[in-house]
């Protein structure tokens, strides 16, 4: 073959045009969502990083009204109707402590309850008898909850 020669064009399959199939694209299903830039995940994830940490110390800073914990120390069921609580309390000194006391059926269900006020001059540690109506027998009792009353 000399130089002279022209070579029949063999012609290259046709690729898509990118930008006409990206816009077709975009039309069916939106554009893309564009990504934070590095710089704002870092102060996304650092400003969460801190308010987690400032919540945390928060929720362990003590309370200036005190602090109260309960523990169960036995129960008996003298008769039906009735049921005998005692309970360990031991509270901040001068504060006013509530705790409510319930008894409960075979079931889980509370059938009896009362709320035991403990005042300012109440000992710091204390055991208590509590004696609980019940509208059906009842097979345990003990502390449900206890807590700080606000002085006002």
């Amino acid at each position: 073959m000399s130089t002279s020669e022209t070579r029949p064009e063999t012609s290259a399959p046709q690729q898509p045009d990118v930008s006409t199939s990206q816009s077709r694209l975009a039309n069916r299903y939106g554009t893309p969502k564009r990504r934070l830039s590095r710089r704002a995940r870092i102060i996304a994830v650092s400003t969460a990083v801190t308010a987690g940490v400032v919540a945390a110390a928060w929720m362990n800073i003590p309370s200036s009204t005190g602090t109260v914990t309960s523990k169960d120390v036995g129960f008996s069921l003298p008769e039906d109707g009735r049921v005998l609580v005692d309970f360990k309390v031991d509270k901040s000194a001068g504060s006013t402590a509530a705790c409510a006391i319930q008894a409960l059926n075979e079931s889980y269900a509370v059938v009896g309850w009362k709320t035991v006020i403990l005042g300012p001059d109440a000992p710091e540690s204390s055991t208590r008898q509590v004696e609980l109506r019940t509208d059906s027998p009842a097979v345990t009792g003990g502390v449900n909850s206890c807590w700080i009353v606000d002085g006002d």
